[in-house]
């Protein structure tokens, strides 16, 4: 949780990959856990999501993760809407 402290899109990656690599190999995890995990108290985690989503689109770049949709990895990762999941690249 954040202590006040502005959120770098390192922070935000780093809690990606850290709450990835705790689940199950082939577990993913919501965006907005990621979110609310930095968020400095319940209210503010939604601001955070564009830069979650944006920073998991560079992860996939570095192949590092997966964005899935409907537990399919999605095609266009920049453009997906609705709901998704990240999870480790298989």
């Amino acid at each position: 949780m954040s202590d006040g402290k502005a959120i770098s899109d390192d922070d935000i990656c780093a809690a990606i990959i850290a709450l990835t690599n705790a689940r199950r190999p082939s577990g993913t995890i919501c965006p907005s856990e990621v979110a609310r995990s930095l968020a400095a108290d319940e209210t503010t985690w939604r601001s955070l999501m564009p830069r979650v989503r944006g920073c998991a689109v560079q992860l996939v770049d570095d192949g590092k993760l997966a964005i899935l949709q409907k537990g399919q990895p999605v095609a266009d990762p920049r453009n997906v809407t609705g709901p998704i999941r990240l999870g480790l690249p298989q």
